[in-house]
């Protein structure tokens, strides 16, 4: 209930009448029936919006520090997740991971839309990133169809670190689906889950344009903030 006041009453007209989204692809979304939308992630608005240009109710796993915050400012964040459809998962990985896993399966189990970021995380320079194999175990194990999904100038919007979006237009643009079949029963097998995976970014890729970095966007952002911290000794 919260998700349809939120995304017909409130937070979606007002979106729509300021960033005035677009969307191209939306075809290719079925109907009824589950799938996996795979996205790049170029802010945190991505949840929000893609939601919002398609008819049908769709969930993104979501970091759970999202809903674990105190304060005022916790509660409200933590409300404003549930109420749009975002799931909290543990990406500290182990045994975490296989609860990712099956929290997803259940979306998918109930025939619902589920939103992933193959990235993992945002990017942190607006290029496309190595995508990680858990999508790819999750579509393989669901028997379910991965649909290609880029968010467009949704970083030059509302940047990392910054607070106060820019009054812009953002687009999504939707891929037709891709078929993995043919990879029924190798979910476990971990040179499958690769070429999954790389062909699911390659279809980002081929989809938006973006430039591609064969690293984690993770690991990339923490050599960044390594190369920029002070060497011991030295001054400023």
């Amino acid at each position: 209930m919260i998700y349809w006041i939120l995304k017909y009453l409130v937070i979606g007209p007002v979106l729509k009448g300021i960033f005035r989204p677009w969307i191209t692809g939306a075809q290719h979304v079925p109907q009824q029936g589950a799938a996996i939308l795979a996205s790049n992630h170029l802010s945190v608005m991505d949840s929000i919006f893609l939601p919002l240009m398609l008819d049908r109710p769709m969930s993104f796993l979501a970091k759970a520090e999202y809903f674990t915050g105190t304060g005022l400012k916790g509660w409200a964040t933590k409300w404003f997740m549930k109420g749009t459809g975002q799931i909290a998962i543990d990406r500290s990985g182990g045994s975490a991971s296989e609860a990712a896993l099956n929290t997803a399966l259940q979306v998918i189990g109930r025939g619902d839309l589920l939103g992933i970021y193959p990235e993992g995380t945002r990017s942190p320079d607006g290029r496309l990133y190595k995508g990680r194999t858990g999508l790819a175990r999750m579509a393989l194990v669901a028997k379910a169809p991965v649909i290609p999904v880029v968010m467009v100038d949704t970083d030059t919007m509302l940047p990392i670190g910054s607070s106060m979006p820019r009054i812009m237009r953002v687009g999504m643009v939707v891929g037709e689906p891709l078929d993995f079949s043919r990879y029924e029963g190798l979910e476990d097998d971990r040179f499958v889950l690769r070429s999954v995976t790389d062909e699911i970014m390659i279809a980002l890729q081929q989809l938006g344009g973006q430039e591609y970095v064969d690293e984690y966007a993770s690991a990339h952002r923490t050599r960044a903030e390594s190369d920029t911290e002070p060497v011991a000794g030295s001054s400023s």
